[in-house]
């Protein structure tokens, strides 16, 4: 049988009370990035090429962050009237694709690629009208649950509220993947009625629909329990960004990088660490940062977006970088400020060194040129030029009048 093609709804209007922000919830950062992000990613590498957002809260912010992103195609949900009210929306979109439909809320990021390829092969090779996947928690209080019959067929979702004690005791949960036939879907949408206490069209009632005129329904339990958790409170959200800095530091150590204390670590996804590197404790690097090999990182150090270090380069305790690039074998061990600034190969950063990169109004670099030593406390200020194989005595201010300054942002 030919693979049909599949494409993504990817729900995130909501705003979420509970959140208490100003700020569309699917925006919200986990480990760097906003969530929706890892939901996006996790489609595009699962092989789905055709992504349909589905927007309302604040949705110029949401379409603004990813801007320049063409395979995602933006769809507004003015009035928020539920979860199978926004597939709804989609119809239009997905006018003339003939396909599989995946369905999951966009503040989910801790799902994985290869779940959504599980859950899109099961229903491909099961003829499913719907494929759910599900997952098994210890505590599987807030979520629906998944009723099954005595042979194992899926016989719907029960809510946590309309459960039954024996259906409370059901740990099959459904955390929200849903994988259709996108004719099937968009019939059985149309068909939801909005019978219930919030007076929304759910998702689920499509799925219902299906069971309920024969078409085949199927479950896999293919979630792992932390692919569950979606973010709805602040808590949820700090819960997320552990168990996603936890992946990011797994994933660093398996490559060849030792980081001496996780948990008092903190890694953005978006760094980049070589092989044979060590973290020390303390050490918060954020943003698009990359370290080389045989680097020392730490503790207490503080890296920015834009910091590049080459190969066996040293960042020590308490020095903070911003925008910057150290050459190989550069040291700048103790207490310093490196702020755009470009330093060369083999020079030594004295203790207390400042780069004072930002008069108030703009930001200039400063360019230090290889076997240069900076004494301690020394001041540069920029915009500056410092020569090859320079000597700058302890404490010196130094400057450079003539040079040309650059704008650009604090």
């Amino acid at each position: 049988m030919a693979k049909k093609p599949t494409a993504a709804i990817v729900l995130a209007a909501g705003k979420s009370t509970r959140m208490v922000t100003a700020l569309p919830k699917v925006l919200h950062e986990v480990c760097g990035r906003p969530m929706l992000s890892y939901v996006i990613d996790a489609c595009r590498s699962a092989g789905i090429e055709r992504i349909v957002g589905v927007v309302g809260y604040q949705k110029d912010q949401v379409i603004e962050a990813f801007e320049g992103e063409a395979d995602v195609t933006w769809v507004w949900q003015e009035d928020q009237k539920g979860t199978g009210h926004a597939a709804l929306m989609c119809r239009d979109a997905l006018e003339g694709f003939d396909g599989n439909v995946l369905v999951i809320a966009g503040d989910m990021p801790l799902v994985r690629a290869e779940t959504l390829e599980l859950l899109v092969a099961t229903h491909q090779r099961q003829h499913a009208a719907v494929t759910l996947a599900t997952a098994v928690l210890d505590d599987p209080t807030g979520y629906g649950r998944i009723v099954r019959d005595e042979y194992g067929n899926l016989q719907g979702i029960v809510e946590e509220s309309d459960c039954t004690e024996a259906q409370r005791a059901i740990r099959e949960i459904n955390p929200s993947y849903y994988c259709f036939d996108k004719k099937l879907l968009f019939e059985a949408l149309g068909e939801i009625r909005p019978d219930n206490v919030k007076g929304e069209y759910y998702l689920t009632d499509a799925l219902h629909i299906l069971v309920q005129k024969g078409c085949r329904a199927v479950a896999i339990t293919a979630v792992k329990p932390e692919e569950a958790v979606g973010v709805n409170s602040r808590s949820q959200l700090a819960e997320v960004g552990r168990i996603m800095q936890d992946r990011i530091q797994h994933s660093l150590m398996n490559n060849g990088v030792t980081i001496v204390d996780p948990p008092n670590t903190w890694i953005d996804v978006r760094a980049e660490i070589g092989q044979d590197t060590v973290v020390y404790p303390f050490t918060y690097i954020h943003g698009r940062v990359r370290i080389g090999q045989r680097c020392a990182v730490g503790p207490f150090a503080y890296l920015r977006d834009g910091t590049m270090l080459a190969d066996d380069v040293v960042v020590g305790v308490f020095t903070e970088l911003k925008n910057s690039t150290l050459g190989e074998g550069t040291r700048a061990r103790h207490l310093s400020y490196i702020g755009d600034a470009q330093i060369g190969q083999r020079v030594n950063v004295g203790a207390g060194t400042l780069f004072a990169n930002f008069d108030g109004q703009r930001i200039h670099r400063a360019v230090v040129g290889n076997d240069s030593y900076i004494g301690n406390g020394a001041i540069l200020v920029a915009p500056l030029t410092v020569d090859e194989g320079r000597q700058i005595a302890h404490g010196s201010i130094v400057r450079e009048n003539n040079a040309t300054p650059e704008r650009a942002e604090p």
